[in-house]
């Protein structure tokens, strides 16, 4: 079977899971999600764990059923084969099978078997597959997850229909296929799951183009036995892509992300990725507030850290607890005041870069999606931190994209790169606004770009070329001389052409020509909104 049709397949089985849930009542239920994935989850562990079986021991291989053949183990003999097995892989006692399961739906109270079973792998798998919170409690791997159906009298139907869509389906013939494939089943696994749903911390999804953007740039050379983090996780993608990169035998992802969903999903991320010896260092928590990863009482610092954090968000509740003196190094640029009215316009990223940039490792490399305004404000913590930047001889690049490449957001958004080893320059200022192909996705616009435009941008700026009205290489000297700007604009050539054109040709000229005004006039609404936090900060002070 080709990897298009088992893809087919795999989403086959995820809907018809959907449709279990819908007919029980829990279709767009809050609880749907944890259903679904920690399912999913569980026939994905049964069958690796069947894979890797077979290939310790023949016997097993050749067996019309291997489930039949392994019962036939002594206890002693289990318990070897267990110990044979990889240390990241998840070990399932016999009465774990998905067989067993299967073979006992006439068990009186069928749901409480089944609840017990995933129960009893999770706490027989606790040690490799639990993710740690702030305070070192553990979150483990399977809810009881029939207890989500309030009707009591349907818990073993319900259990049963989803054991029944599990055992017509095998991941063994995958289990050879990498990270293309598994990337694009996690992705719609959670589709319907990792939307902006207006809360507090919502999550917001990066799509694969950026994520893969951002990795091929840090990634420009081999390397081995690094370290990895995001400070605002999410599900996982920008770190996934950047283990991908490095090679996920090579590097130790590390993340800590303030949403208990957001970690559920990473971690599953990480399973189906071969990334399970970094879940012990997955942590949900406040990153801000508390960050986790220390080395004795010092924070510890990364080989390469990828982020997409949160814009804007109302942190006034511990606003003031980061303002003290053991945060002064880590915020040397400042901290958002609090506003008398929109408190939800609190420009939190500004916090994420900065915690980003005293993460770093000595020859540490590091890409932060961020609104383009940052790239050329004029005033306030942006300009503090781009002077940094300049000064300290840490500045990469700067990348920006085209608008609506995010769908659930119309902020014009760029990638900010930072290279602590680049101290003499070559600083590629590239403008891709212009690229993509715009498509409607639900009520919103959204701008795809072409496997051809990734590929550009990303050897356009490793090769460090320049390309006119495209990309522009600066020094550091050049930026003081802008006014810190990162705006590739600002550096660009102006030319003047007369051409005569197709009334077709005009059109799509205009049309680029609005594009960059819109941009330009969202650049100057952040030095608008610069100068009103400035008076913000008169008033509070």
């Amino acid at each position: 079977m080709n990897t298009q049709d088992f893809t087919a397949q795999t989403k086959e089985l995820i809907d018809n899971l959907k449709g279990v849930c819908t007919s029980y009542g829990l279709g767009n239920d809050g609880n749907e999600f944890k259903i679904i994935t920690q399912v999913f989850l569980y026939k994905f562990m049964n069958d690796k764990f069947g894979y890797e079986v077979k290939q310790l021991d023949q016997n097993l291989s050749k067996a019309e059923n291997w489930e039949q053949e392994i019962a036939k183990y002594s206890d002693k003999q289990y318990e070897m084969l267990l110990l044979r097995m990889n240390p990241d892989s998840a070990k399932l006692k016999r009465e774990h099978f998905l067989s067993n399961l299967y073979n006992r739906q006439d068990k009186e109270q069928f749901a409480k078997f089944f609840d017990d079973t995933l129960r009893d792998i999770a706490i027989f798998n606790n040690d490799i597959f639990s993710v740690k919170t702030g305070t070192g409690a553990k979150i483990v791997l399977f809810d009881e997850l029939s207890n989500y159906i309030t009707d009591s009298s349907q818990r073993d139907n319900f259990c049963k229909a989803i054991i029944n869509q599990l055992v017509n389906f095998s991941f063994e013939k995958i289990f050879s296929q990498k990270f293309d494939f598994f990337s694009t089943i996690f992705e719609y696994l959670i589709k319907d799951y990792n939307k902006d749903g207006g809360g507090k911390y919502a999550e917001y999804y990066t799509p694969h183009s950026v994520s893969k953007i951002m990795a091929s740039i840090l990634v420009d050379k081999p390397v081995s036995n690094v370290t990895c983090y995001d400070p605002a996780a999410g599900s996982g993608t920008l770190l996934m892509n950047l283990a991908h990169a490095i090679g996920e035998d090579r590097c130790t992802i590390y993340s800590q992300d303030i949403s208990q969903k957001s970690s559920s999903m990473l971690r599953l991320n990480l399973i189906l990725n071969n990334l399970v010896h970094s879940i012990q260092n997955i942590i949900q928590g406040n990153t801000m507030l508390m960050p986790f990863h220390k080395v004795g009482d010092k924070l510890m610092t990364f080989d390469y850290i990828v982020s997409n954090p949160p814009f804007n968000l109302d942190f006034s509740d511990y606003r003031n607890d980061l303002d003290s003196k053991q945060n002064h190094d880590r915020f040397f640029a400042g901290i958002p005041n609090i506003p008398k009215k929109d408190k939800n316009s609190m420009a939190i990223y500004l916090t994420f870069i900065q915690h980003i940039i005293f993460s770093l490792s000595a020859k540490g490399k590091a890409a932060i999606v961020v609104p383009t305004g940052f790239v050329t404000a004029q005033t306030g913590i942006p300009k503090k931190i781009r002077e940094k930047l300049v000064e300290s001889r840490m500045l990469r690049g700067v990348v920006s994209m085209p608008s609506n490449i995010f769908a659930t957001t119309g902020t014009n958004v760029s990638v900010l790169l930072i290279d602590k080893a680049n101290t003499k320059g070559d600083i590629v200022l590239m403008d891709a606004s212009q690229m993509g192909t715009t498509v409607k996705e639900g009520k919103n616009q959204k701008t795809l770009l072409s496997f051809n435009e990734e590929e550009e941008i990303i050897n356009t700026f490793n090769k460090h070329e320049t390309k006119e009205n495209f990309t522009v290489v600066v020094t550091y000297e050049d930026i003081k001389s802008k006014d810190y700007s990162l705006s590739a604009g600002q550096y660009f050539d102006v030319k003047i052409d007369y051409t005569d054109i197709t009334p077709n040709e005009f059109n799509s000229k205009m049309a680029k020509i609005k594009n960059t005004l819109e941009r330009l006039f969202e650049e100057s609404n952040c030095m608008e909104s610069d100068i009103k936090n400035q008076l913000e900060k008169l008033n509070y002070e």
